[in-house]
């Protein structure tokens, strides 16, 4: 039995959760989900970034205290859990959480015992959305190449860690896969930043910039920890890194088979490579996978709190249901490249796979066993293009492939359905003499189709139960038929 610790990226809380870190979070559960199913001892993480000069500015624009709008703002974002049908073992906020500062001062007071950490005068260009000091080299027209938003320049006297003290280090821990990045172009961009010559990075901001929200830097109130050094932390906080006897820490970090952070393209650099570096700093073994996904689009332009390109995920479950999105999500989101997110397209592909070719097998197996054999069908095997459905799609989950995962079940749904028609069990069921031919035939059809709701468990939970409550077991009265999944119009 292995042990997986899993966690998604904790998001700044300055607008409302959107679509696009909806589906990090479903990226994330059903792989949690799949390890369970698997027999692994799982622990899945989520949380909220609550010190952020983005955060600070949002409550100041709507006139509030920073505290009071960071825990209205915050509360929305647990608030997901329930409606995405989310599998959280635990859930961090950074600044209420009395695990976080502790683990923060911990790891901060390491990287300095190591001689990591510095003091001296900075200058340069920072972007507030990305809480990031770019390079010249890197601005577009003095523009943040992520939001596209001018810069701020900045000058003060900051904590320094010594980022480049770990370039060969990080090389090689990225390189020789100790590091897992995929998929595979995101680990040639992480080795071609670290390629391209790495320097020291501010760690700290004057408490005056930071408007006094953050964790003060240890022995030096003037100056509050980096929102990134501080929020990156998250990950070992939650286990308790702030106790040196911490049992958590030992066996979900120091332990665990896999450690696996869950993250979106803008983000890599700093789970990549800060991450990596301030662990090793403080004499702490790196994660184990950085599993990285592209952005949701809607019409070509990424989806944004701060660029208000929005679709809020509660209001669309609202209307279309979690299945059809969490489908969606597995279905058709491109692994390497953005993917644009249309409600049509979204409710062809559950009308067209969920309802008329998953739900309607389901429905017409259950109602010929009621109307010809008393609802009782004889146990028999899957159709055997079916046999290791499950095995296959938790192979797929395990690389992250949520689409190969998918596709491999609307196609096992798609190889049920040609089945069925081939055989025509209605045919054979005007036969009284042809009874138990019938048994063993939709006994047959039963046991593919409940193949392939286990298949969908860590997919559409949901759904998956429906089915498995509609598909009854071998020898045993099935449910009155009822539809499973209902089409959208």
């Amino acid at each position: 039995m292995s042990s997986t610790y899993v966690t998604v990226a904790i998001p700044y809380v300055n607008a409302d959760p959107h679509l696009g870190y909806a589906y990090e979070l479903v990226l994330a559960d059903i792989y949690a989900r799949s390890r369970r199913a698997a027999g692994d001892k799982v622990r899945f993480l989520g949380g909220t970034d609550d010190y952020s000069l983005k955060n600070v500015l949002a409550a100041e624009t709507a006139g509030q205290p920073t505290g009071q709008f960071v825990n209205q703002a915050a509360a929305r974002f647990q608030a997901l859990t329930e409606p995405l049908g989310l599998s959280f073992d635990d859930y961090i906020r950074t600044s209420t959480d009395p695990r976080h500062r502790p683990a923060v001062h911990r790891i901060w007071q390491a990287a300095a015992g190591s001689g990591d950490l510095y003091q001296r005068h900075y200058e340069g260009d920072y972007c507030v959305g990305c809480e990031q000091f770019y390079d010249p080299s890197e601005l577009e027209d003095g523009h943040c190449p992520e939001h596209r938003a001018a810069t701020e320049r900045v000058t003060e006297e900051n904590w320094f860690f010594r980022l480049s003290r770990f370039q060969d280090y990080l090389d090689e821990l990225i390189s020789s896969d100790r590091l897992v990045i995929r998929p595979e172009p995101f680990r040639r961009e992480a080795l071609a930043f670290i390629r391209a010559g790495l320097e020291d990075i501010s760690v700290s901001r004057s408490i005056e910039r930071a408007r006094g929200w953050g964790i003060p830097v240890p022995d030096d109130p003037a100056q509050v920890i980096y929102v990134w050094f501080d929020a990156l932390t998250n990950y070992i906080s939650a286990l308790d890194f702030g106790d040196p006897q911490s049992g958590d820490y030992q066996q979900w970090w120091l332990d665990a088979d896999h450690r696996i952070h869950v993250i979106g393209k803008g983000i890599l650099r700093f789970h990549a490579i800060y991450w990596p570096a301030f662990l090793a700093s403080a004499g702490q073994p790196p994660p184990t996978r950085i599993q990285v996904h592209p952005y949701l689009t809607i019409d070509g332009h990424k989806i944004s709190k701060s660029q208000g390109t929005t679709i809020n995920p509660t209001e669309l479950i609202d209307t279309y249901g979690v299945d059809a999105l969490r489908w969606f999500f597995a279905r058709d989101v491109n692994n390497t490249v953005d993917t644009d997110f249309t409600t049509d397209r979204m409710t062809a592909r559950a009308n067209d796979e969920l309802a008329n070719s998953i739900g309607n097998a389901a429905n017409r197996l259950v109602t010929l066993a009621h109307r010809y054999l008393a609802a009782t069908v004889a146990a028999q095997p899957p159709l055997p293009e079916l046999t290791d459905l499950p095995q296959q799609v938790t192979d797929a989950i395990t690389h992250f492939d949520l689409r190969a995962a998918a596709h491999l079940i609307a196609h096992a749904a798609t190889t049920l359905n040609t089945h069925i028609s081939a055989t025509e069990p209605w045919t054979i069921a005007k036969d009284p003499t042809r009874h138990t031919e019938l048994s063993e035939l939709l006994g047959t059809h039963l046991a593919s189709a409940r193949h392939i709701a286990t298949a969908l468990t860590p997919v559409l939970p949901d759904l998956a139960t429906r089915l498995h409550h509609q598909l009854g077991h071998p020898n045993q009265p099935l449910p009155q038929p009822e539809p499973v999944y209902k089409r959208i119009t």
